[in-house]
């Protein structure tokens, strides 16, 4: 079946319009609070780090305005939205960015009044919700929060087939919470600020993640970047540079690590 074919019946519970005319999982995905890999596996996540995440051109494409860089932003809020009101993980919230930013960087929606974002935010968000969450709110529950279109649990099934077509079904990926524990850990290796670090940081990543210059940046930097910020907030711990958490993993980049270290 055809691409256009997949997405001909993909239909908006208020319209009847049509919407618009690809390996095993790598790792684990899930947040690291206290159980610490070895850095030999941290190594192996900075290697393969890069086959989970759009490609280098796509900022360039919201700079041009190619891509709706406001749209996404809205997106992205709507998601964050929703992962507070259901109480989801911070994992499920990233990862549902994370399939959309892959999605739209291998496929362009139509340029309509919107409704064909919003759909693919909540395929997006129910996908990460099953593959992180113990128990998942149906598909009507999960559109809250102001969402400006209802969509009927088929349609948004149907999305979900095509995302994960488009992802070539490899939803467990490589996130800035695969790297966070250890480098906690590596900067704190007493333990006794690792829990205010991991959550800390956590919140910068979150609080990061709408704006479209976010994606610049690997997984790994982000994630040494936002330990590095979180670092700052406890007096007690000397002083941290990206010189130091390049030395925490062969792979890291003192240079993305400070870049993203301005921007937070």
């Amino acid at each position: 079946m055809s691409y256009s074919d997949c997405l001909s019946d993909l239909l908006c519970g208020e319209e009847s319009s049509d919407i618009f005319s690809g390996e095993s999982p790598g790792c684990s995905t899930d947040l690291e609070s206290h159980d610490f890999v070895e850095e030999s596996s941290i190594a192996s996540f900075i290697e393969d780090e890069r086959n989970f995440v759009p490609g280098f051109d796509y900022l360039s494409r919201f700079q041009s305005q190619s891509l709706d860089a406001s749209a996404r932003e809205e997106s992205v809020a709507w998601i964050l939205k929703v992962q507070a009101y259901h109480g989801f993980q911070p994992l499920t919230a990233y990862l549902s960015v994370n399939y959309l930013d892959r999605f739209l960087y291998s496929r362009r929606l139509p340029q309509t009044d919107g409704w064909p974002w919003q759909l693919l935010s909540a395929a997006c968000l129910s996908l990460a919700a099953k593959m992180e969450e113990p128990l998942v709110p149906s598909l009507l529950d999960l559109q809250v929060e102001g969402a400006k279109y209802i969509f009927e649990p088929r349609t948004i099934r149907r999305m979900e087939l095509l995302v994960l077509s488009v992802l070539d079904w490899r939803l467990r990926s490589i996130t800035p919470f695969s790297f966070t524990g250890f480098f906690a850990c590596k900067l704190d290796p007493t333990g006794a600020y690792i829990g205010f670090l991991i959550s800390r940081a956590t919140e910068i990543i979150l609080s990061n993640i709408k704006e479209a210059s976010f994606l610049e940046y690997w997984p790994s930097s982000i994630a040494a970047a936002a330990i590095l910020c979180a670092a700052n907030d406890i007096p007690n711990l000397p002083l941290f540079n990206p010189e130091h958490a390049e030395s925490w993993c062969d792979g890291l980049s003192k240079v993305r690590i400070n870049m993203m270290s301005l921007s937070n």
